[in-house]
């Protein structure tokens, strides 16, 4: 039943998109540019506010240097910067000339971010300061130009037409458009096939590498599409973009379905710790928020959870006449929280805590669970907080089909193998690992674990590298048993690993907890072990955990917020 006044009814406002269907996946950007001109785009927290005309110019005068070095269409360009208004500029220039966007993290090494610019073969990089500062030009020989993100200036260029474009591009503008720009003078690249390559978007290596995941049209439009029919944003709403748009999920659903619906959309321009998280909350008043479960866990940890744990609201929720009246005050206070204009917050990337999940269930929290993988440009599953069954990640979206590789898919977990118009065209430049995730028939193989309901909801148990194989041949996922661990208060993250036929978990403390008790490591040690005797009395026999690893430091991780277990599995 739902309570909550600003709830989505199940509409969608497409008043900015004039026709769903026959055009183009950059079309998209050109009608929702030429129909939001006067509208605002972006803003920078404390920072300056681009409108949709502003981005249509400075894309124009991107495209007049692309021209000046004969870039083709299909030609690769590497961006690698913090999230801000300048880098969706940077984008959308790329992606509306036909060029290949490349979106890199920022946190990457500068090794990494060399070896991802030569393995796309870019033949363009626009860099952040930081990044400028940290990477070496002659090691990446094929690119003839880097241009700062944040005014994008030319740094170095190794091509004179560049050069001599960049150093005349007002002249060049003026003579482009000698009576000025307006919305019928954008030239967009609209000759796109659904097959051919629009984004290549490098995984953040938590279990191997990085990999060139190659994200074509029809995956995007699909995806466009979907949302516009499907999700809880109207045109000229307040978005918060949170999540490093190098990753398929943020740039999908944050920048470019925001963009297409004609939302205003807040970037944070900093590491989004929770002061500044909720600054933009209060300021800019998100009606949807696309986040990861670590943000909610924080919130809901530091500010709910203590709150109900007060005696006199311990008394007040086990008093049916009082109950109802706890709750609604505690649930405006989340509400406000998140800035008072909330109409869902949509949590993907891994799972959302039980504890807090649980939490958000009694409160009548308007928010929902989703799953995907970035090759599948992300999006897998989904359904509206109103309809969404706990401890699942919603049901298949309609441009796709799921199958399950199990005997019993409803109650013995099989790989999740997909296949629909999202899914990606392969790995770039990796034919082997091609086929070793896509079979001839087009089934993606997501290296997920899951389940299937009777309605369709599907449950992740973990993934297929990370599952350990029992004493008796029992099939553990260690994401299972971590999660229950992770509801420690003095565990602020954990991983289980196999080692000598032993389940060992390593754990990190929380710094917080040992700061203000002033523990020692023997104490956390000791506190530990007596919750790791408890914890087992309630798990079988083969995933009973046999020792915790106290570790020194906080585990490495890709800048999604994912523990990079392969680090740590001989450890």
């Amino acid at each position: 039943m739902r309570t909550n006044n600003n709830a989505f009814d199940g509409s969608v406002d497409s008043s900015s998109i004039i026709d769903l269907s026959n055009r183009s996946t950059i079309g998209y950007f050109q009608e929702s540019i030429t129909t939001n001109w006067d509208k605002e785009a972006y803003t920078d927290l404390q920072g300056s506010t681009l409108l949709y005309r502003e981005l249509a110019m400075e894309i124009e005068r991107l495209h007049i240097l692309f021209r000046s070095v004969d870039l083709k269409p299909g030609d690769k360009v590497a961006i690698c910067a913090k999230n801000c208004s300048n880098w969706a500029v940077a984008f959308f220039a790329i992606f509306t000339y036909g060029a290949v966007p490349v979106p890199i993290l920022a946190d990457f090494k500068a090794d990494y971010i060399h070896n991802i610019v030569n393995h796309s073969e870019s033949k363009l990089l626009f860099a952040g300061d930081s990044q400028w500062k940290s990477i070496s030009p002659e090691k990446m020989p094929e690119v003839i130009g880097f241009l700062q993100v944040s005014d994008r200036a030319l740094l170095h260029s190794t091509d004179e037409r560049l050069t001599k474009a960049y150093e005349n591009l007002d002249a060049l503008f003026k003579e482009r458009f000698p009576q000025g720009f307006n919305r019928n003078d954008i030239e967009f690249y609209l000759n796109d096939n659904p097959q051919d390559l629009a984004v290549l978007n490098y995984t953040s290596g938590t279990t191997s590498l990085p990999k060139g995941v190659m994200i074509p049209y029809r995956a995007l439009r699909a995806l466009i599409i979907y949302s516009l029919n499907t999700l809880p944003l109207k045109n000229g709403t307040s978005t918060v973009c949170m999540l490093p748009l190098a990753h398929m999920f943020g740039l999908m659903f944050e920048l470019i379905y925001g963009t297409v619906l004609g939302c205003h959309i807040h970037f944070l321009t900093k590491i989004p710790s929770p002061r500044i998280i909720f600054q933009a909350f209060a300021e800019f008043k998100p009606s949807l928020i696309i986040s990861v479960p670590l943000v909610i866990e924080k919130v809901v940890r530091t500010i709910i959870m203590p709150e109900l744990q007060k005696p006199a609201m311990r008394v007040a929720l086990h008093t049916p006449i009082l109950r109802g009246v706890v709750i609604r005050k505690v649930r405006q206070k989340l509400m406000d929280a998140f800035g008072g204009s909330l109409v869902e917050i949509i949590i993907g990337g891994a799972a959302l805590g039980k504890d807090v999940e649980d939490c958000l269930r009694m409160l009548n929290f308007p928010f929902s669970v989703g799953y995907g993988t970035t090759e599948c440009a992300p999006l897998v599953a989904y359904s509206h907080w109103f309809d969404y069954k706990p401890g699942t990640c919603g049901r298949p979206i309609d441009c796709l089909e799921i199958k399950i590789h199990s005997t019993d898919p409803e109650n013995i977990p099989g790989e999740i193998t997909i296949r629909g118009d999202n899914v990606m065209l392969g790995y770039f430049k990796n034919p082997e690992a091609t086929a070793q995730a896509i079979d001839k028939d087009g089934w993606f193989y997501s290296g997920d674990m899951g389940t299937i309901d009777k309605e369709g909801n599907i449950t992740i148990k973990g993934r297929c590298k990370n599952m350990i194989l029992g004493p008796s041949g029992q099939n553990i996922y260690p994401e299972e048993i971590e999660e229950v661990i992770n509801a420690i208060p003095l565990v602020a993250e954990s991983i289980v690993i196999d080692r000598d036929e032993k389940l060992i978990a390593l754990i990190v403390p929380d710094p917080e907890i040992v700061r203000s008790e002033k523990l020692s490591r023997q104490q956390i040690a000791e506190r530990l072990d007596a919750h790791r005797k408890e914890i087992n009395t309630d798990l079988p026999s083969y995933e009973r955990i046999n020792s915790f690893q106290i570790m020194d430091e906080p585990f490495e991780k890709t800048p999604k917020g994912s523990i990079k277990r392969f680090l740590y599995q001989d450890k």
